[in-house]
C-alpha cells in the first residue's frame, strides 16, 4: 500500500485550491517526508511544505429493531500539501 490513499476533494478544499493547497488521506505512518516525495512523483508538482493532522473516527448509532447498534468510523490521517505557484493538481483528468 501506498503512501498516498486518495485525494480530498470536498468544498472546503476545493476553495482551498485556489491558494495552491490539496488534500490527501494518507497512510497512518506516512510522514511529511514520504508525503512530499510521493506528491512530486505522482503528479509531477514541486511541494512547498506539507501539514498533517489525524482525524479521530466518529461514533455512530442507529436504531433497529433489535435494538441500539453503536460503533466507531475509523480515525484517518490526512494532510494539506502546498504547491509552488502557478502549479495546479487535476484530479480529474483520468475520468
Amino acid at each position: 500500500m501506498g503512501v498516498l490513499i486518495r485525494p480530498l476533494v470536498t468544498e472546503k478544499f476545493s476553495a482551498l485550491n485556489e491558494q495552491g493547497k490539496y488534500g490527501f488521506i494518507v497512510a497512518r505512518k506516512a510522514n511529511k517526508v514520504e508525503i512530499k516525495k510521493e506528491v512530486e512523483k505522482t503528479y509531477g508538482v514541486t511541494v512547498e511544505s506539507v501539514n498533517t493532522m489525524v482525524q479521530p473516527g466518529e461514533s455512530k448509532s442507529k436504531y433497529t429493531k433489535s435494538g441500539v447498534i453503536d460503533g466507531r468510523t475509523p480515525a484517518y490521517k490526512k494532510a494539506i500539501v502546498k504547491i509552488a505557484e502557478g502549479e495546479v493538481i487535476d484530479f480529474y483528468s483520468g475520468i
